[in-house]
């Protein structure tokens, strides 16, 4: 892509050449964090906030929602081993369904391949070995997928980007769509790398800040940008010819709808494309209104989807403790420790102080303890996490709370990053995660059971052929009725535990 590749236009106030955006992380990263909060640690690494705010508004759930995409992109650097079977639906259904298990078999050309297997990539990856086929396929097809950080989506669409292109001609070509200035730059990265040995290819960053002289035109021919300011680019300042637009990409659709701006903004954009233009998708959830979203903006599409590996509960053993205060759940939380050997626990609050305070008192204990909540920025989350993976911690300690402080909000199609969370702190190194401790039973924000997030939490500590361990603290009439309504929802007995009969505590680990 060469030294001038990635300049977003000879007239451009800011310069953004591909080779330089060589990810400074506390710069781009440090834009994630709530503006209106100062946040530092405190002396027991607890994050501390000097203001919160009842309600979060809908620009502070996208930010909630693009920080876990790109925390998603942090600490899946490399490929995941994903699990989940991929059910491929075409739209026509009597055509033939092609996958590939190697590049080759895909007849790219050969400066492309070339940059494939300079990324790493030596086969394609579950998602690229369907969605490949389908995106160079003559004529090209339309596509909504559903994909997941670390499968290799974006290295499939920037593929199908790349192979559309024709160098010679001196303008847009391929536009791609991302909800934050931060992530167009992953999918710059991206493209920086697979199109290294494709020096014609030029690329334009369409994002608040990257002014352009007015009546100028871009002869890069792929822009990425953020669905406002493409928008402007393309009607009101004409930097774009939005008819001369060979594909269309919507990454990360499901953050995307969290800002209904950006909804209206990207159907905009859509309708001003040529009907022959190639139309893909991708989001990581598949919500009702991210379907409703996806079929505005892509007509007669094929689907891929993730069919989701069943979570079960048949193979944890469920035990429950009363208790009348926190100290009294401290204790059987150390009675528990002093008993049986644990692995690595993971420990959900429902605030951030009783985390804070849990942390500090088994840090006191002499335990290795990492503290996770949602105030943190990104790259601080990425790092707890990755420490927690790697085992230099024992103890995870985590709430259930948001960036603000309140309770999980509950919005039709906005889940905020604790949703993935759960998948990254029980998907990953899984085996080592031998006890879920429920220090406060997960509520909605009724104060009704959250069965979803019990299940997520506790459903994944019993795979692989072990029996996993769930303990569940319970300490108030409320709380006893919340357990039982959760016991009657999965129709599974949660066994009472005496903590303080070591005996009794033994035989569960047995």
């Amino acid at each position: 892509m060469g030294p001038g590749g990635g300049r977003a236009g000879s007239g451009s106030r800011v310069d953004l050449p591909l080779l330089n955006i060589s990810y400074r992380w506390k710069h781009t990263l440090s834009n994630l964090h709530l503006k209106e909060e100062k946040i530092k640690p405190d002396a027991n690494g607890a994050v501390v906030k000097t203001n919160t705010n009842a309600e979060k508004t809908d620009e502070e759930e996208k930010e909630d929602r693009a920080a876990q995409s790109l925390l998603n992109k942090l600490i899946r650097s490399n490929l995941v081993d994903n699990t989940n079977q991929v059910e491929v639906l075409q739209r026509d259904p009597n055509s033939p369904l092609y996958s590939v298990k190697s590049f080759e078999e895909l007849r790219l050309k050969p400066q492309l391949l070339q940059g494939v297997y300079a990324m790493g990539f030596n086969r394609p990856s579950k998602i690229q070995e369907n969605a490949l086929p389908l995106m160079l396929a003559e004529p090209p097809q339309n596509l909504i997928a559903q994909s997941q950080s670390g499968t290799g989506k974006t290295a499939a669409f920037v593929l199908a980007m790349l192979s559309q292109v024709e160098p010679a001609n001196k303008y847009p070509q391929c536009l791609c769509l991302s909800p934050t200035y931060e992530l167009a730059l992953q999918t710059g990265k991206v493209i920086e790398q697979m199109g290294k040995f494709y020096p014609e290819l030029k690329l334009a960053y369409a994002v608040r800040g990257n002014k352009l002289e007015r009546g100028q035109k871009i002869s890069e021919q792929i822009v990425i940008g953020t669905p406002g300011t493409v928008l402007d680019w393309c009607s009101k300042l004409k930097f774009i010819d939005p008819k001369k637009i060979k594909v269309f990409v919507l990454d990360e659709a499901d953050v995307m709808i969290a800002t209904q701006g950006h909804q209206d903004q990207s159907i905009r954009i859509q309708r001003m494309l040529p009907r022959n233009c190639q139309m893909l998708l991708f989001s990581a959830t598949f919500e009702d209104s991210v379907w409703k979203f996806a079929q505005k903006v892509v007509p007669d599409p094929n689907i891929i989807k993730l069919k989701r590996e069943e979570e079960t509960l048949d193979t944890i053993k469920q035990y429950y403790v009363l208790c009348s205060s926190r100290d009294e759940k401290f204790q059987a939380l150390c009675n528990l420790y002093g008993a049986i050997t644990i692995a690595q626990a993971m420990i959900f609050c429902h605030t951030r102080k009783t985390a804070s305070w849990l942390a500090a008192e088994l840090s006191k204990e002499g335990h290795q303890v990492a503290l996770l909540s949602g105030e943190m920025m990104v790259e601080q989350r990425a790092a707890v996490i990755e420490r927690f993976r790697e085992g230099k911690e024992k103890v995870l300690v985590t709430t259930n709370v948001c960036a603000r402080g309140e309770k999980l909000p509950q919005k039709p199609g906005v889940l905020t990053w604790w949703k993935e969370m759960y998948r990254h702190l029980t998907g990953i190194d899984v085996e080592q995660v031998s006890v879920v401790i429920n220090f406060d039973l997960p509520v909605d924000k009724d104060g009704n059971p959250d069965n979803e997030t019990y299940l997520h939490r506790i459903g994944r500590t019993g795979r692989f052929g072990k029996r996993g361990l769930a303990v569940n603290m319970v300490d108030s009439k409320h709380s006893m009725n919340i357990l039982n309504r959760i016991q009657e929802h999965f129709n599974k007995k949660i066994e009472r535990l005496d903590t303080d009969d070591l005996d009794e505590i033994e035989k569960i680990a047995n």
